[in-house]
């Protein structure tokens, strides 16, 4: 079957144990399988439930019939999976690896193949919608407190319709989820002001806004995206391992209006999140001066950041000109010289502020200056391709005043 970039289809699994395990039809996992079967990749990078609901870790296949372990969602899995591909698979130099990808992971992924931290040629990235993942401890508190759940009943969670569900053997509970939000609880905060939901720079998106009519529910809209997208999903289709219908227009119209309504949500938060830092780079960091002062150098951000990926960090470098050997940075020179290396980059994914002990915005920080760096070069980090990387370039987008 010919499949061309931009083709929009329903699609679902023939493939039974797979129909049942996976969500929305299964397509995610068939297409892992098929990958690996004809030996298209070398391994699958995934996610899988590890301890409970509330745990993800990620994981390699080789087997094609352990892709079924990662089928299904995990919104308390918050972990970029770019990180894993960098720094533990040597960017893919040497295999070729299909990766699931939320919006924030392709975003990552996109910035380390322009800096050849990661082999574009060798990645297949199976995109997923993602309306945002929740912080794995204050949720099962959220469940407890406000759902009044126990959180081991909990089967499933899902956003829908503006809704927070739990889902339990005895039925669902939904609240607003502007309303636990509001109250500081519900997705991360910088989930919260994440403008891209469906990951149109993977090779293929997927996910279950659109799908309308008989097949609610129980398929998966895919968008392709890439010649390589189209290429693998006209494969998929040919071998008759998933099933396809062009999607019903009202489908494709109610899939644009729910990004479009979560891009403006996301949009407003970020007006708030960034009141009050209008000056320049540096301004901004003397707004979060005080937050910045209870740095205990972990250097926990550093390592969680995927985008940190050099292999002598020049802040444990000797030579006068850093900071000796075995010596902590003070609190503004540790962050300012991460700022430097990789601010124009961030894709506001959270993983730094995940794993801060001190509770430092780290994440907001960087995402109030990564939007001044778009705003002066017009670059749109994990989004870009034609456009030159800042810093990279001297010309009239480098004026003084920003």
């Amino acid at each position: 079957m010919a499949v061309n970039v931009n083709d929009m289809f329903y699609a679902y699994s023939g493939n039974e144990a797979i129909k049942e395990k996976g969500e929305y039809g299964g397509v995610v996992t068939t297409i892992m399988k098929y990958l690996l079967e004809e030996g298209i990749v070398d391994a699958v990078v995934a996610v899988e439930e590890a301890a409970d609901l509330y745990d993800a870790k990620p994981i390699l296949i080789t087997d094609p019939e352990d892709v079924i372990k990662s089928a299904g969602s995990l919104h308390c899995g918050t972990l970029n999976l770019a990180k894993f591909v960098s720094k533990y698979l040597d960017g893919a130099r040497d295999m070729k690896i299909a990766v699931t990808t939320k919006p924030c992971d392709a975003m990552t992924l996109k910035e380390l193949m322009r800096k050849r931290k990661v082999i574009e040629e060798n990645v297949i990235m199976i995109g997923v919608n993602c309306g945002g993942t929740m912080p794995p401890v204050p949720t099962m508190k959220m469940i407890r407190d406000v759902y009044e759940l126990d959180p081991a009943d909990v089967i499933k969670e899902e956003i829908s319709k503006g809704k927070l569900i739990m889902e339990t053997a005895d039925g669902e509970k939904a609240i607003s989820i502007d309303e636990l939000e509001e109250d500081g609880m519900g997705r991360r905060e910088n989930c919260q002001r994440c403008t891209m939901n469906i990951p149109t720079n993977a090779d293929l998106a997927l996910g279950n806004w659109g799908v309308i009519g008989d097949l609610a529910g129980k398929a998966t809209f895919v968008e392709v995206c890439s010649e390589k997208g189209a290429d693998i999903l006209g494969k998929v289709i040919d071998a008759g391992l998933i099933e396809t219908q062009a999607p019903i227009e009202k489908g494709v119209t109610i899939r644009s209006n729910i990004d479009n309504i979560m891009v403006k949500q996301a949009m407003a938060q970020r007006e708030k999140d960034f009141a009050g830092t209008s000056g320049d780079i540096l301004e901004v960091f003397a707004e979060y001066k005080e937050e910045f002062s209870r740095c205990m150098k972990c250097y926990g951000c550093r390592e969680a950041c995927p985008l940190c990926f050099c292999d002598d960090c020049c802040l444990e470098a000797e030579g006068p000109e850093w900071v000796p050997g075995g010596y902590t940075p003070a609190a503004p020179f540790f962050h300012l010289t991460r700022m430097v290396h990789m601010v124009d980059a961030c894709t506001n994914c959270g993983q730094c502020s995940e794993v801060c002990p001190c509770e430092i915005p780290v994440s907001k920080v960087w995402a109030t200056v990564n939007q001044k760096v778009r705003d002066i070069f017009g670059y749109y980090s994990g989004v870009d391709n034609e456009e030159p990387l800042p810093f990279t370039e001297f010309g009239p987008k480098s004026y003084r005043q920003y």
